[in-house]
């Protein structure tokens, strides 16, 4: 359904963006924010799975200066090159100007809504603590969120999805930012681990995945999508 686009960023970089076009009426826009594995088929399903609801989808290659092109597997030589690109090469602060410019480039449409995955879900938290332009933003299991964004509370109405047995993601985390009880957000705990969106990984959890996403989907259109 979608396609490769080249769009400029705030750095100057031109970098490829997949772009889906809504079907049927328009209900408004949406970033999503890839996995440490690029933009693989997996996300691009994602992106023309919203399109398919009604939304205008941007999901930028945000290791495009890095590695132009970059898609991984979940294990191996690719796995170590995506963590490689996510934790030492590639600024996450550029990951989130990247999110800006593309809801720069959706907001004069209509409503503009953000979601991501893993270190993506990161991104979305943190764009949504910035962003004056957001209407919604759902979160799946980023790190980043009940660790160094755990204080900073969303300017719009924003859901995060955590899985229990996720390793990388301790519960304490996840408690902790439950308490904090930012008035903006609502924390989902799911009985799976990390990754359970992904049919492609060994943790895929159909029944939670199913949720978050009736979830998001419920959010967006309570916001205006």
């Amino acid at each position: 359904m979608g396609k490769m686009i080249r769009m400029t960023m705030s750095d100057g970089a031109e970098i490829a963006v997949y772009h889906a076009e809504a079907e049927g009426a328009r209900r408004g826009g949406l970033v999503l924010v890839q996995e440490i594995f690029g933009v693989t088929d997996h996300i691009r399903e994602l992106c023309d799975e919203y399109a398919a609801d009604g939304y205008e989808v941007l999901s930028p290659a945000i290791f495009d200066r890095e590695h132009p092109g970059f898609e991984a597997d979940y294990t191996g030589p690719d796995y170590n090159r995506a963590v490689e690109l996510a934790r030492e090469l590639h600024p996450f602060v550029q990951s989130l100007d990247d999110a800006m410019v593309c809801i720069n480039a959706l907001k004069d449409k209509g409503k503009v809504f953000i979601t991501g995955y893993c270190y993506g879900g990161s991104v979305a938290w943190a764009a949504a603590g910035i962003s004056d332009d957001l209407a919604a933003a759902s979160c799946y299991y980023g790190s980043l969120v009940p660790t160094v964004y755990a204080d900073n509370p969303p300017k719009c109405a924003t859901i995060a999805h955590f899985g229990r047995y996720d390793a990388g993601i301790p519960m304490e985390g996840v408690e902790a930012l439950i308490e904090k009880a930012h008035p903006t957000a609502q924390i989902f705990v799911y009985d799976a681990n990390h990754g359970f969106n992904s049919d492609r990984r060994k943790d895929y959890h159909e029944a939670s995945a199913d949720l978050a996403r009736e979830r998001t989907l419920a959010l967006f259109q309570a916001c205006g999508g």
